[in-house]
């Protein structure tokens, strides 16, 4: 039981994180940022890989993890 609690918490901060992430890249600012540059702040980016690869981390776990 103690690990689904876990798997669910790494999960919900994953999608917390991207969405998070997510939000940053429709900012004034990162528009702009993006028009020059043609990429999103580092901030962005690793916010929202970070939060992609703890979410599957989460799930995955939930799936596959020890009964």
């Amino acid at each position: 039981m103690n690990n689904k609690i876990i798997s669910v918490v790494v999960l919900v901060a994953g999608i917390a994180l991207f969405f998070w992430g997510y939000n940053m890249t429709q900012g004034a600012e990162e528009q702009i940022r993006e028009a020059w540059t043609g990429s999103f702040s580092d901030k962005a980016t690793w916010l929202m890989i970070g939060g992609g690869i703890l979410a599957l981390v989460g799930l995955l776990q939930l799936v596959f993890g020890k009964k």
